[in-house]
């Protein structure tokens, strides 16, 4: 077939021809013909083109790209279920205008009842499912307050709380038509959903799944948003939405009380900025371990002349491989809530340190993740951990990502997630709302994986109050002191390395950002020792070369519990590149998401 030049993506048919051209069989670099969508006065890219059309509407009303972030962020509630939320929490990095920089941590916390053993049974061991399926799963969730705090500080004043809940709300209350990739999600989740009455009335049709076109009304959800909107944004932690969701906690042994509700607060913490070849890199402090993860392993590699090895080479994917083991292995051990644990910060990202951590690099040898030390950043206890199952458990992509720049300058980079497909599975009576199964993102045993295959340290041990360790990276990168990409993405650990893959094909490889995005990805997280790859990431001589030097190449399904799916796909990475020399917006929507879309005006 032949695929068009360029694509101003409007509508999800439009989009899906977009898809249809990357995944064009032996042509896996047609991609590299796929152009970004262009704009001048704002750009937002995101897993649903509903949404992205919200938060371009906002910003044609006056508003900044704070935002259009918000209105986003509630309409992907609406129109992306398996991720986008109101029952979960995230991170928000923000590049304003005039140069301040921040970020917004709404992290989920745990219930005041939450307890250190709380995940383990009589024998000591993690009880299967506790952790990740029905009430006791969910923390406090901080969308809302997140969103919220962002819009009163770093709005433009221009638009109201009412303003950006409305589109959210009307989404609801009258529907829109169900995409083919939202009825596959469903089906693909049946299992989960229909163990929950309000989950299996609303997203099964109570056993009558949905199909694609067919008008989805989601007519509690409405009201939640009618009440939010009409309150102000406390109503979700002090009205009759908090008092809907702890009922309905007490009703089936959650933890979540309206007293947590009451007390659960956004936090603004100061972002951690990096330098690489030049350029800088603003992203995620803790509880994320992201940022800190994504600015080790650049300077890991930066020693390295990384263009002349060539993209995707058998030399470049073992360094970057050897590179995100030793980020992962000092994540594993030193990271967690900030509030709650000294994170040694300046020693992990001081570049002695982390030039260290390479000290034992050999070009032609994979290093095994069995038996390698963390490394002793200045400030840091490390904790003794057990010695983990080599596994590799498969990967949703539950969590999403979007980015939005407005003509004044102003850049958000938001990721927010469920954690787990469709959460805990559990819609809070009355509400219409998805809860998280964030509290698996805690450490429920030393050594003991969580469901992404993590394994984590006593530092991020569970605790009431306390915000489990995340992978979310939303990063903006700066060239010249003037922003110049924006990215992040979904995908549990992949999260990280996704983001590291498309900012080194953009600088390292001189990448459209199109291109960045598109371009086969793998991914290593120091245990299971393994290395996940996409289709088309190499030659089946470069795959030889790489097992040569001791690396296990293995891929993941997309849908892990559909053994319909093939698929292998990792991340949804909506970016947004800004040209440095014209100024324009160059959005890249992410093909491996059907409904993602980049909309400008």
């Amino acid at each position: 077939m032949r695929c068009p030049a360029r694509l101003k993506i409007r509508s999800p048919r439009v989009l899906l021809l977009a898809a249809t051209c990357l995944l064009v069989p032996g042509s896996p670099f047609a991609r590299a013909q796929r152009l970004p969508v262009e704009a001048t006065q704002g750009m937002v890219t995101s897993a649903s083109a509903i949404a992205s059309e919200v938060g371009v509407e906002i910003m044609r009303k006056g508003g900044n790209a704070v935002d259009a972030a918000v209105a986003t962020g509630l309409a992907l509630t609406v129109t992306y279920p398996r991720a986008g939320n109101i029952g979960g929490g995230g991170f928000l990095v923000l590049r304003l205008a005039d140069g301040r920089v921040t970020t917004i941590d709404f992290r989920e916390m745990a219930p005041s009842a939450a307890s250190h053993d709380m995940y383990l049974d009589a024998n000591g061991d993690v009880a299967p499912g506790r952790s990740t399926v029905g009430y006791l799963a969910s923390g406090v969730p901080g969308t809302i307050a997140g969103f919220a705090l962002a819009l009163e500080k770093y709005g433009s004043g221009k638009v109201t709380w009412a303003d950006v809940v409305e589109p959210a709300r009307r989404l609801a209350a009258e529907g829109f038509a169900i995409t083919p990739a939202l009825a596959r999600d469903l089906r693909a989740s049946e299992r989960l959903l229909e163990r929950f009455a309000d989950s299996k009335r609303v997203f099964l049709r109570d056993g009558e799944p949905f199909e694609p076109g067919e008008h989805f009304v989601q007519a509690d959800l409405g009201r939640t948003f009618a009440r939010i909107k009409a309150a102000g944004p406390r109503e979700f932690y002090e009205g009759e939405t908090a008092r809907l969701i702890a009922a309905d906690m007490a009703a089936h042994g959650g933890l979540i009380t309206q007293v947590d509700l009451q007390a659960y607060r956004a936090i603004e913490r100061p972002a951690i900025r990096g330098r690489y070849r030049g350029y800088e890199i603003i992203t995620m402090p803790p509880p994320s371990s992201g940022g800190i993860a994504l600015l080790q392993m650049f300077g890991m590699v930066e020693p390295h002349d990384v263009a002349a090895l060539g993209h995707n080479s058998a030399a470049k994917i073992h360094l970057f491989v050897e590179a995100m083991r030793r980020a992962f292995r000092d994540r594993a051990e030193f990271l967690g809530d900030p509030d709650f644990v000294t994170v040694p910060v300046a020693g992990l990202l001081d570049r002695a340190y982390i030039q260290g951590l390479m000290a034992n690099f050999d070009p032609t040898r994979a290093t095994p993740s069995e038996g390698l030390a963390p490394g002793s950043p200045a400030g840091a206890k490390p904790l003794a951990l057990a010695t983990p199952q080599a596994h590799l458990t498969d990967e949703s992509v539950e969590t999403t990502h979007f980015s939005v720049v407005d003509a004044a300058g102003n850049v958000a980079s938001c990721t927010y997630t469920l954690n787990g497909l469709y959460g805990s599975g559990v819609t809070a009576t009355g509400t219409g709302i998805l809860l998280n199964n964030e509290m698996d993102d805690f450490t429920s045993k030393i050594g003991v994986k969580n469901m992404f295959g993590l394994i984590q340290g006593e530092a991020n041990a569970i605790a009431p109050g306390k915000r489990p360790l995340s992978s979310m990276t939303p990063t903006i990168v700066l060239k010249d002191g003037k922003p110049f990409l924006v990215t992040g993405s979904p995908g549990g650990p992949t999260i990280i390395n996704t983001t590291f893959l498309i900012i080194s094909n953009v600088i390292d490889h001189a990448m459209r950002v199109t291109q960045a995005v598109d371009a086969p990805r793998f991914h290593h997280q120091w245990q299971p020792d393994l290395v996940n790859i996409e289709p088309f990431l190499t030659s089946a001589d470069t795959t030889a070369l790489l097992t040569a030097k001791g690396h296990k190449l293995a891929a993941r399904k997309l849908y892990p519990n559909d053994p319909e799916s093939t698929a292998r796909y990792s991340g949804d990475g909506e970016s947004i590149l800004i040209d440095p020399e014209t100024g324009r917006l160059l959005g890249a929507s992410d093909p491996r998401s059907p409904d993602a879309a980049a909309v400008g005006f």
